[in-house]
């Protein structure tokens, strides 16, 4: 099969949020995505298939599979529009475990329309506190949950402990661990920052993470009484979003840029191993 490493939110290599993008002419085993993802090793390996009028496309983890995936999105829409052709229209629909995404090219940029999840407030978990060793102003949930901080410095200064972190599964009985734990505070030279953390999809710290701004974008919106804002994400490789809040949906924009392209091979003895 064809694959791709796209560097998502960026506009160089080394940095954003490196997804993996294979091209299926038809579904392999879960067991077998599952696999290929965990030997890539990147914190989503999207795979797609063509179907009709639109892609059906499946993101995961080196541990598990996720519903949906910003970067993994951007991703394979790059490969499609500016790696394989195959695309010559500017607008992508992809069919995703969480609902159909559309996905458009305008101005150099790549343009999600994912659906809005207006996080509210929840309980403090002891587990926040003692996973980043500083009490968070506010914690807030949606799908995953959202901690606002007082300061960027802070927010650049976490070092969690992960294993603490995984607590809160258990302390806010949860049953999946498809979820992962945004912190964030206003920006110095933006409109807001962020981290991301899934330590238990397998993901300790996520790069860039278009997922979370589907939370961030209303938080921020609504703080801010703006509706397009301007993010950063810091971790190590770092990267920037272009965000628009418009209700019921939010537009998360970036660049992307294409390290790696060859084919994966799966031969017999492997098979036999699965």
């Amino acid at each position: 099969m064809d694959y791709y490493v796209i560097d998502v939110f960026t506009d160089k290599v080394f940095s954003g949020n490196p997804a993996g993008v294979c091209l299926l002419d038809n579904w392999l085993p879960d067991d077998v995505l599952q696999n290929i993802a965990m030997e890539n090793n990147l914190s989503e390996t999207a795979f797609l298939v063509k179907q009709n009028n639109h892609y059906e496309l499946r993101y995961f983890t080196p541990t598990i599979e996720v519903n949906l995936c910003g970067h993994a999105t951007i991703a394979s829409a790059f490969v499609l529009f500016e790696e394989t052709k195959k695309v010559t229209s500017e607008i992508i629909t992809f069919k995703t475990k969480s609902e159909m995404v559309t996905v458009t090219k305008e101005n150099g940029l790549i343009n999600l329309d994912f659906p809005a999840r207006p996080p509210t407030p929840c309980l403090m978990y002891p587990a926040f506190e003692k996973a980043f060793g500083i009490k968070p102003l506010g914690v807030y949930r949606c799908v995953d949950f959202l901690v606002l901080l007082d300061s960027e410095e802070a927010l650049r200064s976490l070092e969690p402990d992960f294993l603490c972190l995984k607590q809160v599964k258990s302390e806010a009985k949860i049953d999946v661990d498809d979820f992962g734990v945004a912190v964030t505070a206003r920006g110095s030279d933006c409109d807001f920052v962020s981290r991301f953390f899934a330590p238990n999809a397998g993901i300790d710290e996520d790069p860039v993470t278009g997922r979370a701004h589907c939370s961030l974008i209303p938080f921020w919106s609504g703080k801010l009484g703006k509706t397009r804002l301007f993010a950063r994400q810091l971790s190590k490789r770092g990267g920037v979003l272009f965000c628009e809040d418009r209700g019921e949906r939010v537009k998360i924009s970036g660049t992307a840029v294409r390290y790696l392209k060859g084919k994966i091979e799966i031969n017999k003895k492997c098979k036999n191993n699965l």
